[in-house]
C-alpha cells in the first residue's frame, strides 16, 4: 500500500493555522509588536489570501489581545489551545493527501528550547480539524522539509542528520522514515542552512518549491551578506538535481534581505524564503522595504496567479522565525 503524499503548499487549503504570540515571558518587549505582525498576516490570509484562518491562542490575555486586533474580521476564527510558543510548522502535524494528520516527536530543535505544551500541539490541531492522527516515533520538524506534491522532498543534512534529533540516523535511515511516514519518493539533500539559525538549518529559510520542477533559493544582496557562499553552493547543488519524476530542476533566485541584525547588533537569520503560499496570495516577510521590493518582484514572476504581498516580520523574527514557521496548512 502506497503512503499518501504531502500535497504541495500551492494546492488548495481547507484552512490555514497560525500561532498567536501568547507568552510575555518569552517575547518580552516584542510581544505586542509580534502580535501586531501576526494579526496583519491573519488579515492578509483571510482577505486576498482566500483562507479560513484558524488562529491558535493560549490563555485569556492572549485571546483578548487577538480579539482586540481581529474581532469581526471575516474568515478569522480563534481556537484556544495549549502551546509553548507559536512555531506550529514544527510542533503541529503535517497533513497528507488522505486527510491524516502526521505527528512526530519534537524536542525543541535538538534540546535548545523545550517548552511545556509544544508536545501536545499536533494532537490539538488534529482534533480541531477532525483529522485522524498518526503518531510517528522519530523527531521531525515541518520546517525541515519542503514538498513538491509529487513525492520529492527537499531538506538539509545539517538538520535532518543532526545527532541532536535522531542519534544514529544516516541518509538511508532518514529517507526510509520519510518514505514510510510521508510517501517520499525522492529526497534531495542540501548541506547547511542559514548562519545563526537555531533550527540547525531548516530548509524553509533556504530553498522552496514554487512549482513542479522549480525551486527558488536566495541570491546574496550586499557584500556583507553572511550567507553569500551558502547561497551560491545551494544554487549549484540544486541545478544538478532531478525530482521524483526524473525531471531536472529549474532554479530561480530570490534576492536575500542581506545583512540583518537585531537591536543588540547581532546578525539574525532573516530570509524572504520563509514566505507562505495561501489559496489566493503569497505572503512574504519583509525586513527592509527597499530590498524587500526586489524579492517581491522576483516572486511575482513565479506566482502570476496569486497576489504577492510583503509584510513586516522583524518582531516575529526576534523569536527565531517568520510566517512559514508560525503556520501550517490544512489541505482541502
Amino acid at each position: 500500500m502506497t503512503t499518501p503524499l504531502v500535497p504541495a503548499e500551492w494546492s488548495p487549503h481547507r484552512a490555514m493555522w497560525l500561532g498567536f504570540p501568547s507568552h510575555g515571558e518569552l517575547w518580552e518587549d516584542n510581544l505586542e509588536p509580534a502580535q501586531d505582525e501576526v494579526a496583519a498576516l491573519a488579515r492578509a490570509l483571510a482577505g486576498p489570501g482566500g483562507e479560513r484562518v484558524r488562529l491558535m491562542v493560549c490563555g485569556d490575555e492572549a485571546e483578548a489581545a487577538a480579539r482586540a486586533r481581529l474581532d469581526g474580521v471575516a474568515g478569522v476564527e480563534f481556537v484556544r489551545g495549549l502551546f509553548g510558543d507559536i512555531w506550529l510548522r514544527d510542533t503541529g502535524p503535517l497533513f497528507t493527501a488522505d486527510g491524516t494528520a502526521q505527528a512526530f516527536g519534537f524536542n525543541g530543535w535538538g534540546g535548545k528550547y523545550q517548552l511545556e505544551g509544544d508536545e501536545a500541539v499536533a494532537g490539538q490541531i488534529a482534533a480541531a480539524a477532525g483529522a485522524p492522527l498518526n503518531v510517528h516515533d522519530f523527531i521531525l520538524e515541518g520546517g525541515a522539509l519542503d514538498h513538491d506534491g509529487l513525492g520529492t522532498v527537499l531538506t538539509t543534512r545539517q538538520c535532518l542528520l543532526n545527532p541532536n534529533r535522531n542519534p544514529g540516523w544516516d541518509q538511508a535511515a532518514a529517507e526510509a522514515a520519510l518514505t514510510a511516514a510521508l510517501g517520499a519518493r525522492k529526497v534531495l539533500w542540501l548541506g547547511d542552512g542559514l548562519r545563526n539559525d537555531h533550527t540547525d538549518g531548516h530548509v524553509d529559510n533556504l530553498a522552496r518549491f514554487v512549482a513542479p520542477g522549480v525551486v527558488a533559493c536566495p541570491v546574496a544582496v550586499g557584500r556583507a551578506d553572511p550567507n553569500t557562499d551558502l547561497y551560491g553552493e545551494t544554487a549549484r547543488l540544486l541545478s544538478g538535481m532531478t525530482d521524483a519524476r526524473g525531471a531536472a530542476l529549474t532554479v530561480m533566485r530570490i534576492p536575500s534581505p542581506g545583512w540583518t541584525e537585531d537591536s543588540h547588533g547581532d546578525m539574525v537569520p532573516a530570509s524572504h524564503m520563509n514566505f507562505l503560499i495561501a489559496n489566493g496570495a503569497v505572503i512574504v516577510p519583509i525586513y527592509d522595504e527597499k530590498i524587500g521590493e526586489y524579492a517581491l518582484a522576483a516572486l511575482r514572476s513565479l506566482f502570476p496567479e496569486r497576489q504577492v504581498i510583503g509584510l513586516p516580520s522583524r518582531a516575529i523574527l526576534t523569536g527565531g522565525g517568520s510566517f512559514h514557521c508560525i503556520s501550517q496548512q490544512e489541505p482541502a
